[in-house]
């Protein structure tokens, strides 16, 4: 089932237009904004995931849609319960998982709308809750439901589950039903909203109680069926139901079952992600995801910026896994085994398992070969999808490089991606893993390779991919010093005026050799690092704290804490440059205007292929500091002593005469300032 959805282009960083500077009254309502607010940082990092005592590993199973579109029937769902019972249950594999129209009556290709009449008159109950077809599901008939079903399946040591259109169905508010143990009719609870792909369901008008009632009812029906597993549809986009997302988690806690909530179709927008976090166990991160290398090759990046909202019990789901013998009635293309190539293939699993994606199988089951199954039983590889941590993206490109801990050891998890169609190297420096030295296993042959030190290299081919663990046998020292150049101007990232006090500004400017152009990058978590300058021991922050996600804000020193807006993840664009993405707003480290001189100020601003975005890393020697007469010969030169006597800054409240003396030394900016024109070369961040 697909939502299809417009990508909007993002307008380049090189076209946009400086913000001005800030006058005195906006300043001042700053100050007394801050004054009115705790010191504290506001953290915003993603919630908590919500724990109903399932999925607190990623959830393994097989899923009817790909292979049988809505047309499986309960001796096709028996039988691959019955194959993965003898082949799969012992590798974790346990959710058995009927696709969408189960409902709908008997067979066909086309998609399983009613007309205008409300015909084929869909199996419900008095009070609006489907019912299984009995022509493909005869077990249901009289009020069974699906529990002769699931009790088979349970039988077999699996789970249960079934996919849900969202929101009531439209026979149901047509006939104006009871909703069960209330005085609500069905007419009253339902928004008028549908699929456009499916136009059997009307959304739900959450804010009336009959909403939250019905489901409850419905999620009451289904526990007493014994089910474990619940696929909501048309809820994650192309819009986001808030509402209706909290009103399927409240029915589930109210059920008295844990259920697992899996949420589609994708992309579910990002700016979502805290709240589905916290409300569901699994959700789309994409639209349907069929057997083609594009299609495939679009995930690297998703699941790279869903990585801050994976935690134990909430997973980015990158749909099921296309691969085995599909679409043997529908819904896309003719009956095959998948057009993934053997190493497409091991490329999908093994980008699955280094971000502990959802395993859900598209293929039928009993129409596995002997590679379709090796996939899908090796313990080690599987080991990573269900057991590992800090799982993140080391370096990004068309060579991509994933790492992930081994919890309770030292161990390390390094997945190796060749995006382009030609064989080539792909490499780790292991230095950025705290490694000097480790013997290596690779997952997928469980080959011994050797000890490596330094570099690790491996020769993949082409849409091919690697799985190591890597057991250390020495670490390096602490975290090196590096530079950051932008690329735009061949500039560094420096701390103006050498100052170590708190909200300094972050500016770029031409390289000098002193510790205020030296920053340590530390391990953050989630594939986030701080960046400390070597100065000042303070971080590289986004000014205003992890509320502060529109585009020019500025960047500053501040003390380090647990802020997101001073946890950056670095993007590799595999050109020798780099991007610094904010955790808090996803936005790029930036220097203002794309301006090329010394002192233009680093801001945050939406990522694109800009130049002034991109900046290279190289390792600094160590910092000794200069004696005072040099570093009072640095400031001197950074600071002149004489600046034009007036300027004229313009705000968005109006324009603001601001003297500047031209006779007064130019002390440090202070943390909040408005800007004056110097007629020396030099300008104020």
């Amino acid at each position: 089932m697909t939502e299809r959805y417009w990508r909007v282009s993002m307008q380049s960083a090189d076209a946009r237009q400086t913000s001005g500077c800030r006058s005195i009254t906006a300043v001042l309502a700053i100050v007394l904004l801050l004054l009115a607010v705790d010191s504290a940082v506001i953290d915003h990092r993603p919630a908590k995931a919500w724990d109903n005592g399932v999925a607190s590993t990623p959830p393994m199973g097989w899923n009817s849609y790909d292979s049988y579109n809505w047309n499986v029937t309960e001796a096709q769902v028996k039988a691959n319960a019955d194959y993965m019972r003898d082949n799969l249950r012992q590798h974790g594999w346990q959710y058995i998982v009927v696709d969408w129209a189960w409902y709908y009556p008997g067979s066909g290709t086309g998609s399983p709308n009613q007309d205008a009449n409300f015909q084929p008159r869909l199996r419900m109950d008095a009070n609006g809750r489907l019912l299984p077809d009995t022509t493909r599901f005869p077990s249901a008939a009289g009020s069974n439901g699906f529990k002769p079903l699931a009790d088979y399946i349970h039988a077999q040591g699996l789970k249960f589950g079934i996919h849900l259109m969202r929101g009531i169905p439209r026979q149901a508010v047509a006939d104006n039903v009871p909703i069960l143990g209330t005085t609500y009719r069905a007419n009253q609870i339902n928004n008028n909203t549908t699929a456009s792909w499916l136009n059997l369901n009307w959304g739900l008008n959450m804010s009336h109680p009959g909403a939250q009632a019905y489901l409850d009812s419905l999620f009451q029906l289904l526990a007493s069926w014994g089910i474990d597993y619940v696929k909501v549809d048309d809820i994650a986009a192309p819009t986001y139901r808030q509402s209706e997302v909290e009103g399927y988690r409240l029915a589930i806690q109210r059920s008295g079952r844990p259920i697992v909530l899996s949420l589609s179709p994708g992309p579910t927008p990002l700016a979502s992600g805290s709240h589905v976090q916290s409300n569901a166990h699994m959700w789309r991160i994409v639209n349907d995801l069929w057997d083609n290398w594009t299609d495939l090759d679009a995930l690297f990046d998703k699941l790279r910026d869903w990585t801050p909202y994976r935690s134990a019990g909430a997973w980015p789901d990158p749909d099921m896994i296309p691969i085995g013998r599909l679409s043997k009635q529908g819904p896309v293309g003719s009956p095959r085994y998948s057009n993934l190539t053997a190493d497409e293939q091991r490329t999908l699993m093994t980008l699955w398992v280094i971000n502990r994606a959802p395993l859900m199988w598209g293929g039928n089951l009993t129409e596995n070969r002997a590679a379709e199954l090796a996939l899908m039983t090796n313990a080690a590889v599987l080991a990573v999808d269900q057991n590992s941590a800090n799982n993140r993206q080391l370096v990004g490109g068309t060579r991509q490089v994933w790492a992930a801990d081994v919890p309770g050891t030292n161990h390390r998890y390094i997945a190796m991606f060749n995006r382009d169609a030609a064989a080539g190297n792909v490499s780790v420096n292991l230095a950025n893993l705290g490694i000097g030295s480790a013997t290596v296993t690779d997952l997928w042959s469980g080959a011994n390779l050797g000890t490596v030190s330094g570099t690790f290299t491996r020769s993949l081919p082409g849409h091919g991919a690697g799985l190591y663990r890597l057991v250390p046998q020495t670490t390096t020292p602490p975290p090196a010093m590096y530079t950051l150049t932008a690329r735009h101007s061949g500039k560094l990232l420096d701390v103006f005026n050498g100052s170590t006090a708190e909200g300094a500004n972050v500016v770029q400017w031409a390289a000098n050799g002193q510790a205020n152009q030296r920053w340590q990058f530390q391990d953050a978590g989630g594939g986030y690092y701080t960046v400390v300058s070597a100065n000042s021991g303070k971080c590289l922050d986004v000014y205003g704290g992890s509320t502060a996600t529109a585009d020019g804000v500025r960047v500053v020193q501040w003390t380090c804490n647990s802020g997101t807006n001073q946890q950056w993840r670095i993007q590799d664009l595999g050109t020798g440059y780099l991007q610094l993405v904010a955790r808090h707003s996803n936005k790029c480290l930036d220097i203002r205007s794309a301006a090329t001189t010394d002192g233009a100020q680093a801001i945050q601003w939406t990522c694109g292929t800009a130049t002034n975005q991109q900046w290279q890393r190289l390792q600094a020697a160590t910092f000794t500091p200069a004696a005072p007469s040099l570093r009072r010969a640095f400031k001197a030169e950074r600071a002149p002593a004489t600046v034009a006597a007036l300027a004229r800054t313009t705000s968005s409240v109006g324009t603001t005469v601001v003297p500047c003396s031209d006779s007064l030394p130019l002390p440090p900016p202070p943390a909040v300032s408005p800007r004056c024109q110097l007629t020396t070369p030099k300008s104020l961040p």
